[in-house]
């Protein structure tokens, strides 16, 4: 079994510590009204779009999320909140670096405290039984989300039961053999397609792309055909699945909680990965971690 595949498995009991984790966390993480930014990189960027806009949905108040390259200096925030599991991406360090001597409050979620994020962020919450083996993630970045999930009260437990049911449940007949990849969503889980589209390009090198599922029918359409495959993480829009299948296309519809939703693409970029021999723990051109330095750079 590869790492990733055993790492996708314990997801439904990493969200139940983490949920755990949330209520004993409350001090460190965005308080309600606090104006917040969520950063992150590749998987953890997508992670905190998400959780950006469960926490304006809950009420918690003004949340932004942005790559940690891409941070606006010039916007004033009461906490960033940065996601990352190595603790050493090169972006992240600098970021929270910069907004240490800015006196902005910073806290870092991450899965390996023994690295210099420890000594750059004014809070930690560490997810060390979440961390993986494996390149691409899976089990830390759904872990993270359940956490700030759980603290703004929408996360529940049967979300973990739907993540269980998403290893359990067969995937839909002859998926792993399309193609191209489309996957939808709405809200939060926008964010959890980007994820999805990710997933899909760094395990099985597929051809994936991610829209808001109502941005799906103002061009994207046009390139489904017999042979691709749509899916919808959560609702989707009226009639679309309808006009997904009248392109010949394969529609599969989200029927699980969007992030459990995400477990079942997660189980979908292994299947292509071996449908096509490609080994999925070591993705072509990746590495665990973004390290910068002068005149180089590496690819996460």
């Amino acid at each position: 079994m590869s790492h990733v595949a055993y790492e996708l498995g314990t997801q439904p009991a990493c969200w139940e510590q983490a949920a755990e984790l949330a209520r004993e966390h409350r001090a460190v993480l965005p308080r309600p009204g606090e104006r917040t930014a969520i950063v992150g990189c590749g998987t953890s960027y997508y992670m905190a779009q998400a959780a950006a806009v469960l926490r304006e949905e809950a009420g918690q108040g003004e949340t932004d999320a942005f790559p940690a390259s891409e941070f606006p200096h010039h916007r004033r925030y009461d906490r960033v909140v940065a996601l990352t599991r190595s603790g050493t991406t090169t972006e992240v360090l600098d970021l929270l670096a910069g907004l240490r001597d800015a006196g902005v409050p910073t806290t870092a979620v991450i899965g390996d405290p023994a690295t210099p994020v420890m000594t750059l962020a004014d809070e930690l919450v560490v997810l060390d039984f979440a961390d993986e083996q494996s390149v691409v993630q899976t089990r830390f970045a759904t872990t993270a989300l359940t956490l700030l999930r759980a603290h703004v009260g929408l996360h529940s437990p049967s979300v973990v039961a739907d993540a269980r049911a998403a290893l359990a449940d067969p995937l839909p007949a002859e998926l792993e053999t399309r193609g191209q990849f489309t996957f939808l969503g709405r809200g939060w889980s926008v964010g959890l397609a980007n994820e999805a589209a990710l997933k899909m390009r760094e395990a099985a090198l597929a051809w994936a792309e991610s829209y808001p599922a109502m941005e799906y029918r103002h061009g994207p359409i046009s390139v489904s055909a017999p042979g691709t495959a749509t899916w919808s993480l959560g609702d989707a829009p009226e009639g679309l699945a309808e006009q997904v299948r009248g392109t010949g296309a394969q529609w599969v519809a989200g029927h699980l909680d969007p992030l459990a939703e995400l477990v079942r693409v997660h189980r979908l970029a292994i299947a292509v990965a071996t449908h096509r021999g490609l080994d999925p723990d070591a993705p072509r051109n990746l590495t665990r971690s973004v390290i910068l330095t002068t005149g180089e750079e590496a690819v996460r």
